[in-house]
């Protein structure tokens, strides 16, 4: 349901400090030091994700949808609690590995303004996702008999909006804020999801979307 624009921390400059390199599937970032990233301290995460990723690994097989639901939603971390992770990409939305369990991936994704997914399901993974910073605007797709595609509602909503889909749910993500407005998501895939079904307003054709995870090599998804 729609909730209010929520006051949103300044954007890092995260993506500066590392660089930005385009990589298959999973790259792996190197700890570079700047002003800003100084003294050899890795990345840390705040006590509720590391509680919760210690839970979820108990988990051998895919996670239920509800139990990510459930988990995420009791959450409280904010923003300044993983900017270490928060890293943007100028080209497209950007994952970044929080954590690799034995069943699922955890990752922050960082869109800037005019940013989007495709058109996508989740092939064969359950989805929990939690607003961190920002407002979201979702679009849920439906098929026709004849394989059509069409939207069935948009909805924008705002930081510590928690909702879980299932595997072949069809929806686009997008942050349509102002310019310079970042958005800040946090996503536990089970299975992991490295490949996407895609769609088009435009074709009845489906394809498939190889979407890079970027994992850092300070002990981040280890």
């Amino acid at each position: 349901m729609p909730r209010s624009k929520p006051t949103i921390p300044p954007p890092t400059s995260a993506a500066d400090r590392l660089g930005q390199e385009e990589s298959p599937l999973v790259t792996t970032r190197r700890h570079e030091h700047s002003a800003v990233d100084s003294g050899a301290q890795a990345r840390t995460l705040p006590a509720d994700l590391v509680a919760l990723f210690a839970e979820l690994d108990q988990f051998t097989e895919a996670i239920p949808v509800d139990v990510l639901e459930e988990k995420i939603g009791k959450l409280t971390f904010r923003l300044s609690d993983v900017e270490d992770y928060a890293i943007f990409d100028d080209q497209k939305y950007r994952r970044n590995l929080l954590h690799e369990g034995p069943s699922y991936h955890a990752l922050l994704l960082c869109w800037q303004s005019g940013q989007r997914s495709p058109i996508h399901d989740h092939r064969g993974s359950a989805c929990g996702v939690r607003v961190v910073a920002g407002s979201v605007l979702e679009t849920v797709f439906q098929m026709t008999p004849n394989g059509h595609l069409y939207p069935t509602i948009s909805q924008e909503v705002g930081v510590d909006f928690v909702c879980a889909n299932y595997d072949m749910d069809i929806h686009q993500i997008s942050n349509l804020q102002a310019d310079g407005e970042p958005l800040v998501t946090l996503h536990i895939y089970s299975p992991p999801l490295h490949v996407m079904g895609t769609y088009s307003l435009t074709s009845k054709n489906h394809e498939e979307f190889a979407d890079p995870v970027h994992s850092f090599c300070d002990g981040a998804g280890i």
